[in-house]
């Protein structure tokens, strides 16, 4: 093999198709790795090379449609994307089981962001911020005019916040621009008021402005779900009680909490990705929201209704639009946009929360009677069996006999698949 060197001069000019072959001949790819690199699927080329840098090829991964979602009174499918075998089926079982008692229901806080500046060398720091506080109507007027597009769909500027914080290189002024972004996840507009604004709270103060960026917890973006599962739906008391249990321990312990909440991410992340919006930004928020009392806890809430019923909620910030970035390039965002039906980002918030709500109760319903892996693995058999070469009719074959014997692995796929052929 070649020896590599990461600096390559002038990759950033050649095509796709010139630097997928650079790298092919540097790290001696094959034809057939070359031919799967080079497969953009339902993203054109050109589209994909304007919407990263250095594009040398694409990944497809899976979209799958969850159903039997009710929301809001609304019959509703659910466009997911993820490389992961039963989430969807998760999915789709949570929802049939609470049909009856309506399904899901939704509702939102707003759809206001928050942009910091974070200003330094401050002697007085409490002065600095009434100095601050006392030019709101000077900043709001300075940041509607940085997006009038926005000021049209009657978003803008909302409300001014200055925080004081002590630390060890000295007090920072740090200020908080509320601004209500309508349908755009609102990244851009609010990191450009901030930009807008940091010199002139400089000026103001006689301080230094270091940081001017939106903050991804968005707490004034609060997306909700709740539903109802009635014990004889889900299976009886004991099963009600055990998914208590198993919520009581997220809330008590950050290390159960953490797989917790990662399988509600598994629903949100797929709608999230599934509609071209920001994975990272919404999981970064839903992390932090979890641990805003002082330690990280479980998103969701499981209750016992007067009735002897299953209750959940879940609140968490969603940050996603219908406007700008991929959501509004990639074809695909845009097409689950339809398959989903809704009209604003408010509406997709709800549905993704929904989603969140549903994939938890699954994984604590499998987690409190037959255990996580019996269903997952079920389904992860088939990947086995084409991880071990088994194709067509065969895979569905071998991954019934994984399943059968209880052993979900590669190995014994390997044999089955042999003496599958050894019989034709």
């Amino acid at each position: 093999m070649p020896v590599l060197s990461s600096r390559i001069a002038g990759f950033h000019q050649l095509t796709p198709s010139e630097r997928l072959q650079k790298v092919a001949d540097l790290c001696e790819l094959d034809a057939q790795q070359v031919e799967s690199l080079s497969q953009y699927g339902n993203l054109p080329e050109n589209l994909a090379s304007h919407m990263v840098e250095n594009v040398a090829g694409a990944m497809t991964l899976p979209l799958g449609i969850a159903t039997n979602m009710i929301i809001d009174g609304e019959e509703v499918l659910i466009p997911m994307v993820t490389e992961e075998s039963s989430v969807i089926a998760a999915v789709c079982n949570a929802a049939k089981q609470c049909r009856s008692t309506g399904g899901f229901i939704t509702s939102t806080s707003g759809s206001e962001m928050i942009a910091q500046i974070q200003l330094l060398e401050v002697s007085d720091p409490e002065q600095a911020r009434l100095k601050i506080l006392e030019q709101k109507d000077t900043i709001q007027a300075l940041c509607d005019e940085v997006d009038p597009v926005l000021l049209k769909h009657g978003g803008g500027f909302r409300d001014l916040e200055v925080r004081v914080f002590s630390t060890p290189s000295g007090p920072m002024v740090v200020t908080h621009l509320i601004v209500d972004t309508r349908d755009a996840m609102g990244a851009n507009a609010v990191n450009s008021m901030a930009e807008q604004l940091a010199p002139e709270i400089a000026r103001w103060t006689g301080g230094r402005v270091n940081l001017r960026i939106l903050s991804n917890l968005a707490d004034r973006r609060l997306a909700r779900a709740r539903a109802v599962w009635t014990c004889d739906e889900i299976g009886g008391p004991d099963v009600r009680d055990g998914i208590l249990s198993a919520s009581q321990f997220a809330q008590a312990d950050p290390y159960r909490a953490t797989t917790h909440n990662k399988g509600i991410m598994n629903g949100v992340t797929a709608v999230v990705l599934a509609t071209g919006n920001d994975t990272r930004a919404v999981e970064a928020g839903a992390h932090a929201y979890a641990a805003r009392s002082g330690q990280y806890r479980g998103l969701s809430c499981w209750e016992r209704t007067a009735e002897g019923d299953l209750a959940g909620t879940l609140e968490l910030p969603l940050a996603v639009g219908l406007i700008g970035g991929a959501t509004k390039l990639h074809p695909t965002a845009q097409t689950s946009l339809k398959i989903l039906g809704v009209q604003n980002a408010s509406a997709l918030a709800r549905c993704i929360a929904a989603v969140g709500l549903a994939q938890n109760f699954a994984a604590l319903k499998a987690l409190a009677t037959t255990g996580i892996q019996k269903g997952h693995m079920a389904l992860h058999a088939q990947n086995i069996a084409m991880m071990a070469g088994a194709q067509g009719d065969e895979i569905e074959t071998v991954a019934q006999r994984l399943v059968e014997e209880s052993q979900v692995r590669l190995d014994i796929a390997e044999v089955a698949l042999a003496e599958l052929r050894g019989k034709r």
